[in-house]
């Protein structure tokens, strides 16, 4: 199989244009990752979600292991076959979500992760090792090494052990992945808001060696300005030869902000779960679709939008579908949204390419 490349292009500053190479086929970079929770994208089906654009969606290692099971996954050829889905696709680790949806959760230097599932109560152990396992059985192409996402605390001592129990879980990590040419094993950086801790973190990661590099323990509280201070912080230090990835990130904005400071990959739930609850992002802003000024406004969407037809649908119709609770209305809004972000990638690489993108930067922030 072909083995996992990263490439980059060309650079403007910290700005990166760049190429993933994988056997299920390239992705260019900057990229949107579209979230497949549990290996669906909700409201869309793959069809839509690769006439978007998008090239690579990512799934959950939590969610999937309770329901249905790596077992079943397996069985039925892996999660790829499972869900119908020929995309690379990238799993995060379940440390998250451990963090956020487990009532009861008990962290173990050695047994890992030992919580209570949040559907039936059911006890899990999570280890680096298990986490790894369930990856590989899921079949995924990119596999994140288990970490501790704790939330967002001023306490020093509490964010240094915790960072130095996730790059304790990252060298088991990587030893239970092995060698897997084809595939590829991140790193997640933590170290809360503080710079010394971030620096100690991937310091200690790139001695143990990834593929590629995740910044996580951000999108838990902290403001925009925060978070482009820890990129601030460490851009100078990731490596220049791997993927950079902010999880779990963000807004439109978060997105124009993060790549100006470097980072070459992102996720998040925001475009489908604003799309389910009638929150649109167009190119002149976002777009509460319930509004009662839009009951009698027959003009597309977003003009600008360039992709699927989508603005044969015009906001008054919209409203409609929003406030009689029609399906139909949460499956196109979120179908846009996943188109807009796919477009903001793309009108991001080609300025990126052009060398535009500080002016393209600067006249987007302060309206996405």
């Amino acid at each position: 199989m072909k083995k996992f490349e990263f490439k980059v292009l060309k650079k403007k500053k910290f700005a990166r244009l760049g190429l993933i190479k994988t056997h299920r086929g390239n992705i260019e970079t900057p990229v949107f990752m579209p979230v497949g929770t549990q290996a669906t994208v909700k409201a869309c089906t793959i069809d839509d979600i690769k006439k978007t654009g998008s090239q690579i969606i990512l799934s959950n290692t939590y969610h999937l292991m309770i329901r249905p099971g790596v077992k079943r996954i397996e069985e039925a050829g892996g999660l790829h076959k499972f869900m119908n889905c020929d995309l690379p696709i990238l799993t995060d680790s379940g440390g998250f979500q451990v963090m956020s949806l487990s009532k009861l959760n008990k962290i173990d230097k050695e047994k890992g992760a030992i919580f209570n599932s949040h559907i039936d109560g059911r006890k899990f152990y999570l280890s680096p090792e298990e986490s790894i396992k369930i990856q590989l059985g899921l079949n995924s192409d990119i596999v994140m090494v288990m970490d501790e996402c704790p939330k967002k605390t001023n306490d020093y001592q509490m964010i240094n052990k915790s960072m130095n129990l996730s790059l304790h879980w990252a060298e088991r990590s990587k030893k239970a992945f092995g060698l897997n040419t084809h595939k590829a094993l991140f790193g997640i950086v933590q170290g809360g808001l503080f710079k010394d801790l971030r620096q100690k973190s991937l310091k200690g990661l790139l001695e143990i060696g990834f593929d590629g590099y995740a910044l996580g323990g951000l999108a838990v509280g902290e403001t925009q300005e925060e978070m482009f201070t820890v990129l601030d912080d460490i851009k100078e230090y990731l490596p220049h030869d791997k993927p950079h990835y902010l999880m779990g990130v963000g807004t439109p904005n978060d997105i124009l902000g993060a790549v100006k400071r470097g980072v070459d990959m992102f996720d998040c739930v925001l475009p489908t779960r604003s799309g389910r609850t009638g929150l649109a992002f167009t190119w002149q802003g976002r777009v509460n679709i319930k509004n009662k000024k839009y009951q009698n406004d027959n003009t597309p969407l977003d003009t600008k939008c360039k992709n699927l037809n989508l603005n044969k649908y015009s906001k008054n119709y919209l409203n409609h579908l929003f406030n009689t609770n029609e399906i139909l209305g949460s499956m196109l809004l979120t179908l846009h949204n996943i188109n807009f972000y796919q477009e903001l990638m793309k009108a991001i690489r080609e300025n990126i390419q052009n060398d535009t993108f500080d002016d393209f930067h600067d006249k987007y922030i302060d309206i996405l």
